[in-house]
């Protein structure tokens, strides 16, 4: 009976355990039913959107994604331009370079001539192109011969040193170009030996004896140094030239006896050659190579 009794109450037990897990879950199903019906009385229908509309924003936004990229193109473009236009321009550079070259030649050339003859009356131009010599230092008044021995002198001393110089700025036979004295690879075009009158006397008997005055100036020249001659530029012509402007190219006043003085002068000047292109200059550094001449 006891044993009978025992499990009676242990069956009870299960019974009981069984009927509260049941009551748990009862439980916990009303509290989801709550919060669903809770849940779904905050809904608004309003909150949502047709698919036109929605096709509408997407289509919206696709197209200022659109304009945003074609304003950072324009942006890109911008600024390359901006950085095409600060950007050196290499044509500009080498004329620009070329130019302080030439000055630093005649300064250098007309520093030489003052030390061997410190009394000389010569003066660079105010265009940085030319070297100016006093007419009367050098000829006598209506005359195209040398005025002395020293004036020969002169002469053939700016002879040596114009023939010391050219190698390193023409080709030819000469030429010895290197990046210490032409460190920017610029090339001369001409040497032009220049006679200048003042306006005394008629125009043609002037532009005569200007012209006579350039060539007795080149002709003592070429006699003292031979090689000047063979000194080429870019076309392959002599870079020594003469040309007579009689009055035609004053730089004083004609009306005093010191204007005239002035004007009465020889002007050595030294024309560079200016390339058209960017591609021009590599043709110019591509002759001035030292082995240049010897490529067929």
């Amino acid at each position: 009976m006891r044993r009978g009794a025992r499990r009676h109450s242990q069956e009870e037990e299960e019974e009981s355990a069984f009927v509260s897990m049941t009551d748990m879950t009862v439980s916990f199903l009303f509290i989801l039913m709550i919060l669903l019906a809770y849940f779904a009385s905050q809904f608004k229908s309003g909150e949502t959107v047709l698919k036109i509309q929605y096709d509408e924003v997407v289509e919206t936004a696709e197209n200022r994604k659109i304009k945003i990229e074609e304003l950072l193109q324009k942006i890109r473009a911008l600024e390359q331009k901006l950085e095409d236009v600060t950007r050196p321009n290499p044509l500009e550079t080498y004329i620009s370079q070329t130019a302080n070259q030439r000055r630093e030649l005649l300064e250098h050339l007309r520093k030489q001539l003052l030390a061997e003859f410190p009394d000389l009356n010569v003066v660079i131009s105010a265009e940085n192109d030319a070297l100016r010599f006093q007419g009367d230092g050098l000829f006598n008044s209506n005359s195209a011969a040398l005025k002395d021995q020293r004036t020969v002198q002169i002469v053939q001393r700016i002879a040596a040193r114009l023939n010391e110089i050219l190698p390193c700025y023409t080709l030819g036979a000469f030429s010895s170009r290197n990046k210490t004295c032409n460190p920017n690879d610029a090339i001369i075009e001409a040497v032009q030996i220049e006679g200048h009158t003042d306006a005394s006397g008629p125009d043609i008997p002037n532009l005569t004896l200007s012209t006579a005055r350039a060539v007795t100036t080149f002709a003592e020249m070429a006699t003292r140094q031979p090689t000047l001659v063979e000194h080429r530029n870019f076309r392959d012509q002599t870079v020594l030239s003469v040309a007579g402007y009689g009055e035609m190219r004053p730089i004083a006043d004609n009306n005093t006896p010191e204007g005239r003085a002035t004007n009465r002068r020889i002007d050595l000047r030294i024309i560079m050659f200016t390339p058209g292109s960017t591609a021009e200059i590599e043709k110019i550094r591509a002759k001035l190579q030292p082995d240049a001449s010897a490529k067929p």
